[in-house]
């Protein structure tokens, strides 16, 4: 079983019945609570497997179709873009827990170092792309406003 995360958002709030069901319908891209039941990986009453896929699904985590008399679950994200949504969030609060904005900046840099010096560079190069993103988006703003104001009458 991957990592869940354990940020601040909502989408952190599962618990660890939520995770192993999760986990399961991610493991096999879609599933009913009997394909569910029947693989193994979760000894639990249909019930119980039952509500916490409807809670899942009511937090938008899952998306349901109806077969026959039950219902078909699959993810609504993969784990990568829910681990990127569950950081972002982290991130956005822990930027905005601090007046000063380099602090928590500072902060994040230390604890990459102290994982992989090499993600140091990985994030350097990461900021830099997107100052180019960024810088290239303003100019083509820039030339398309250029493009659209008034031009001078012709003096006759």
């Amino acid at each position: 079983m991957s990592r869940i995360f354990h940020f601040g958002s909502p989408l952190s709030r599962l618990g660890p019945l939520e995770r192993r069901v999760l986990e399961a319908v991610w493991e096999r891209r879609s599933a009913t609570v009997r394909e569910l039941i029947a693989d193994g990986h979760l000894n639990l009453a249909y019930t119980t497997v039952m509500t916490t896929l409807d809670r899942l699904f009511k937090k938008n985590l899952l998306m349901r179709e109806a077969e026959g008399r039950a219902f078909r679950y699959a993810p609504s994200l993969t784990r990568e873009e829910l681990y990127r949504q569950a950081a972002g969030e982290a991130y956005r609060q822990l930027l905005n827990t601090s007046s000063e904005a380099t602090l928590p900046l500072s902060h994040l840099v230390e604890v990459v170092t102290e994982g992989d010096a090499h993600l140091l560079d990985d994030l350097s190069r990461l900021v830099e792309a997107k100052r180019r993103e960024l810088r290239n988006g303003r100019e083509s703003r820039n030339a398309r406003a250029g493009g659209c104001e008034p031009r001078d009458k012709e003096k006759p």
